[in-house]
């Protein structure tokens, strides 16, 4: 089964990766970008076929390891 972990910063953290992608579309003439913000997208194979049981799993995956929960938040797509 494919699953698909995506990790973005909390709403108010500050996003230093962001601003500056920000900054460099907007001298590279792109105008009307409001905010940039930077995450990432895990992506896992991963064998059997009870979807509860996964999501429980690859949550605890991402509470341990996939993101940093003090400041990242996660969304899993199975």
């Amino acid at each position: 089964m494919k699953v698909e972990v995506i990790v973005k910063l909390k709403e108010g953290v500050l996003d230093p990766q962001g601003k500056a992608i920000h900054h460099a579309l907007e001298s590279l003439g792109y105008q009307g970008i409001e905010n940039v913000n930077v995450g990432k997208i895990i992506t896992l194979e991963v064998s059997g076929e009870d979807k509860i049981q996964l999501q429980k799993e690859v949550e605890s995956m991402c509470d341990t390891l996939l993101a940093n929960t003090v400041i990242e938040d996660y969304s899993i797509k199975i």
